[in-house]
Parts: structure tokens; C-alpha cells; sequence
């Protein structure tokens, strides 16, 4: 149940930004359905409009269309949660294949960035019936962010720019990714590829993974793939190449590029993960050195305005990963608590924890709710529960969201583990719920339902037993669900991953529970216009 050990395998949050501004908002109806247009923010060269149908009759809808033009000097740049064509000035959106019917009294948002200020669309009809029209009043209070876009504009936001304190752990849900340093290699998966997906515009944090810990020490993990590899204009993320001779390069320029032209994103840097764990013993030793180095290596002067913050993914303190922990159970609290002294206030603290909801489990190993007050947030590892580590079997969904008969291991679930930290004092606020863009299978299955015996792993592009979502939702698509995931028998091969719809279900039991977002590991298995961020962004509201 180690996410992190796909860093051995494989080396080879969604929410609206919040807006300090008033919406403004023109509504159209057809009968009784009805979309509705808010402005989120306007910065004047562009703005992002958030899109609202809302089923007000007394049966479901299982499609809907809308038609409109906007005015002169208003173009849509990208959008997300539908799919959007246009002809001129005249735009046609339409559900995406994977969202759901809209229930009577029920509503489904999307939205889209614009060029241009905002102007109320005109002619507007929903699944071909004419709307009304109206034109939004003036706004007095000018906004204090800028929001996403998918290419910068073309002079800049006339804006204050955004502060560089993080938020404070109140207000919007968080959507929070993993970007795997050593993508960039077999997987080719780019920085590039989090703005042209449309993910950027969704995610509030990237996680940077991984800084290594050897020594009791952070320090760099890959240095050409972090600051030395050249992007060509074609790979960098605003189109603009690397020179030979410039201070940095590699994922921490296009990172900075990529807040650049997404100021509402924060960009943590994680150290440990599976490979890499075993420096926090030695670490826990002199938790003050430790935050030392670390806050020297983070607020390098090459690239101190990239990371907002460091997260720790210590697997696991005072309990075994690929190395055992001794150190007892104050030893993350203590870790935690030096890196929040030398970072100060203002800085994002966060880690990735054990999801072992089991009694006794690792969980219970270490003080975990003593360490809340000096974090922004936890992030339990709520997926790689059960897999092909288990050659023989019983086939299990690897990230199930609560208890099933015939689980193989009680308190193996999202459930058990957030209802277990909530029960030690950590504020549900302060937890995220945790997503695998990924599968896990067996092979040699002959029984479609969970549970049954196997022969070992299932094939998989870079390891056995490990398939990502954007290739598993052509190549075995789901069949059934339990435990509110998904799964799928191909021939002999068996499958258990999360979709659209079963993250949909997930973010409706996050926001049930009070939770602070969700979190996902990781961006390269999603697919290219980005359906899993899209759902968790539509889920969370």
C-alpha cells in the first residue's frame, strides 16, 4: 500500500480559485433548465467564467447542449468538464462522455478562460430551445488574483501581483498533484503537458517529487532532470527555448514559467517517498540540522520563488517501508515541528502518511495529531491498499473507499484510515483524501468478481501489476464497482483503478466528511485533457 514504491517501479483539489471579487452572473432558461454564466475573475485581458446547468424539472436530463456567441473581443482560450467547439464567434458546448445525467434539482458545472473582459454570451440556447438573454452589471471591486490560463496574456494583468505568503488552510478545497521528477525520461511527460491538458487551470499545488533525505539531509534528487536538461521551444512550457548559458533550466524553470502563467498555483517540493525514506531516521536524530539543510536547499537562490513550501513523504516514522524506523512515535512530530521553526509562518508545510487504518497499524505508530499544528495539511496515502505484491492473489481493488465482505485486510480502506485520524484529534480540514491515477492488476484470474486467485502480475507499460488510467480506461475498461472504485477482468487479467465516476463518488464522500480536498498520484497517468483532475474539480465544487 506504498504509493511511493511506484518511484522504484516506474524509474524506470479540483476547486474553483477563490476570487476576492463579487461574481457576476447572467442566467438563460429553457423551461426549466437553466445555464448560468458567472464571472470568476476579470483581469481585463481575460477573465474565467464559471458555466452552471441546473436541472430544475422533474426528470433527469442525460445530455444537454449549449449554443452561443460572445460578443466582439471575447474569445474562449480553454476550457474544462466539457467539450467545447467553435466556429467564429459562435461557441457549442457539450457534456463530456464521462460525466453523468443531471438528476432533477441537480446541477453540473464547467468553466473556461477567455480572452478579453467579460461580456454576457448572446443568442444562448440549451439543448436547442431559445434563452433569454441580460447583460451583467459593472463590477466596482477589482479582483486580487489573476487566474489560470492556458497561454499568458498578451500584455500583462494590470493586477496586483499575488502575494508570495500562501493562503491560510481555510476557504477552497485543494487539489493537489504529484509531477514525478524522472517523467521526463520514459514517460515523457513534461511540465508542458500540465498547461496543455488543462490542469493547470484545476490543480491549487503541484507536489515536486522527490528530494532525496541521504545523511539525515535533504538534498537534490535527479539534478538533470531538476535544473540542468534544455527544453526546446516546442517542449518548454510557454514556448520559449532554454539557452545554453542561462542560470537555470530542466522542471524548476518550467515550473517557474508555469506559475507564471498560473499565479494561483503553489508549488511544494516533497522529499523521502519509498526509495528514499531512510534519511528521516537519521534526520529524526537532529531534527533541527535536518530543517537546516532543507530550507537551504529549497530557498536556493536559483530558485527560491519556484517552491512555496517542502513536504515531507516519510514512509514511515517509527514503522517499516523499505527500510524499518525505530525512532519512536515523537519523531515525526519533532521533524515536523523543526522544518515549520525554520521555514516560518508563511511557508506551506504538508506530508504524505501511512493509510493503514488497521488497529494497531501504522497509523497508530506515530503521534500524527501532535504534528497537525505545525502543517498545513495531511495527505494519507489511500490508494495501493492490495496489488500484485500479493502474486497469488485474492484480487482486491487497490484503493477502496470503505470496508467490503470479503476485504482481505480490515481497516485496509480510505474510510478506515480518515475515521482514524479524525478520532486522534487531526481536524478533517486538515486531511486530504488521497487518488490513484492508476491501476493495479494480477493475471491468471479466472473469476470476474473480487477476490479471486491469481498467478502473478498483470502486464504493464513500464512495470507488471501497474497500469496507468489513460491506458486502462481503452485497453480494460471498468465492468463493475465495490467499495466505491472501480475494477475490470480482460481475459485473464484483472483490474482495479478509479474513473470519472467512481472519483465523483469519492469527492462527494470528502466533501461529506468535511475534508480539505484531495490529493493524486500522479499527473502522467491521466489523460491528455485531463478527465481525472476534471472529476475531482467537478466533484469537489
Amino acid at each position: 500500500m506504498k504509493r511511493s514504491l511506484r518511484r522504484a517501479l516506474w524509474a524506470g483539489a479540483v476547486v474553483a480559485v477563490t476570487v476576492a471579487a463579487v461574481p457576476v452572473t447572467t442566467a438563460f432558461g429553457a423551461g426549466t433548465v437553466t445555464t448560468t454564466f458567472t464571472r470568476a475573475q476579470d483581469w481585463g485581458t481575460g477573465h474565467e467564467t464559471r458555466v452552471t446547468v441546473t436541472n430544475g424539472s422533474s426528470a433527469a436530463i442525460s445530455t444537454w447542449r449549449i449554443e452561443f456567441d460572445l460578443p466582439s473581443g471575447t474569445t474562449i482560450s480553454s476550457a474544462w468538464d466539457a467539450d467545447v467547439t467553435s466556429s467564429g464567434n459562435h461557441y457549442v458546448a457539450v457534456k463530456k462522455s464521462w460525466a453523468g445525467g443531471i438528476a432533477p434539482g441537480a446541477s453540473f458545472s464547467w468553466g473556461y478562460n477567455g480572452t478579453g473582459a467579460f461580456k454576457a454570451p448572446l443568442n444562448c440556447t440549451i439543448n436547442g430551445a431559445a434563452c433569454g438573454g441580460g447583460t451583467p452589471p459593472p463590477t466596482t471591486t477589482p479582483p486580487t488574483t489573476t487566474p489560470p490560463t492556458t497561454t499568458p496574456p498578451t500584455t500583462p494583468p494590470p493586477t496586483t501581483p499575488p502575494p508570495t505568503t500562501p493562503p491560510p488552510n481555510t476557504g477552497g478545497k485543494k487539489v493537489v498533484g504529484y509531477f514525478a521528477e524522472w517523467g521526463v525520461y520514459g514517460r515523457n511527460y513534461h511540465v508542458k503537458n500540465i498547461q496543455t491538458s488543462g490542469s493547470a487551470a484545476k490543480l491549487t499545488h503541484i507536489l515536486y517529487a522527490f528530494g532525496n533525505t541521504t545523511g539525515g539531509r535533504c538534498s537534490i534528487g535527479d539534478s538533470y532532470a531538476d535544473y540542468e536538461k534544455a527544453y526546446t521551444a516546442a517542449d518548454s512550457v510557454d514556448g520559449v527555448a532554454d539557452t545554453w548559458d542561462q542560470p537555470l533550466r530542466g522542471s524548476f524553470n518550467q515550473l517557474r514559467k508555469l506559475k507564471q502563467m498560473n499565479p494561483h498555483l503553489k508549488v511544494i517540493w516533497s522529499f523521502g517517498g519509498w526509495t528514499w525514506s531512510g534519511g528521516f531516521t537519521q534526520a529524526a536524530q537532529n531534527p533541527a540540522a535536518f530543517a537546516e539543510s532543507c530550507y537551504n536547499l529549497v530557498e536556493d537562490p536559483r530558485w527560491a520563488d519556484v517552491f512555496d513550501g517542502i513536504d515531507v513523504d516519510w514512509e514511515y516514522p517509527n514503522a517499516c517501508g523499505l527500510t524499518c524506523d525505530t525512532s519512536g512515535p515523537n519523531a515525526f512530530k519533532n521533524v515536523i515541528s523543526a522544518l515549520r521553526s525554520k521555514f516560518g509562518s508563511s511557508a506551506l508545510v504538508t506530508a504524505a502518511i501511512t493509510a493503514d487504518g488497521s488497529n494497531g497499524g501504522k497509523i497508530d505508530a506515530t503521534d500524527y495529531a501532535g504534528a497537525i499544528g505545525n502543517l498545513n495539511w495531511l495527505m494519507p496515502m489511500t490508494y495501493d491498499y492490495f496489488g500484485a505484491f500479493a502474486a497469488q492473489g485474492p484480487t482486491a481493488p487497490h484503493s477502496p473507499l470503505t470496508s467490503y465482505t470479503g476485504i482481505p485486510q480490515q481497516g485496509f480502506n480510505s474510510d478506515a484510515a480518515i475515521q482514524k485520524l479524525k478520532s486522534k484529534g487531526v481536524p478533517a480540514n486538515k486531511l486530504l483524501l488521497g487518488i490513484g491515477f492508476y491501476g493495479r492488476g494480477w493475471t491468471g484470474v479466472t473469476q470476474a468478481a473480487p477476490g479471486g486467485s491469481a498467478t502473478g502480475a498483470a502486464p504493464g507499460t513500464y512495470e507488471a501489476g501497474i497500469e496507468d488510467y489513460k491506458v486502462l480506461k481503452n485497453t480494460c475498461p471498468a465492468t463493475g464497482t465495490i467499495a466505491g472504485t472501480a475494477y475490470a477482468k480482460c481475459g485473464s487479467n484483472w483490474w482495479s483503478y478509479d474513473t470519472p465516476s467512481t472519483i465523483n463518488g469519492k469527492m462527494t464522500y470528502a466533501n461529506n466528511q468535511g475534508l480539505g480536498g484531495a490529493f493524486f498520484w500522479e499527473l502522467s497517468g491521466d489523460t491528455s485533457n485531463g478527465e481525472l483532475i476534471g472529476a475531482i474539480k467537478g466533484g469537489l465544487g
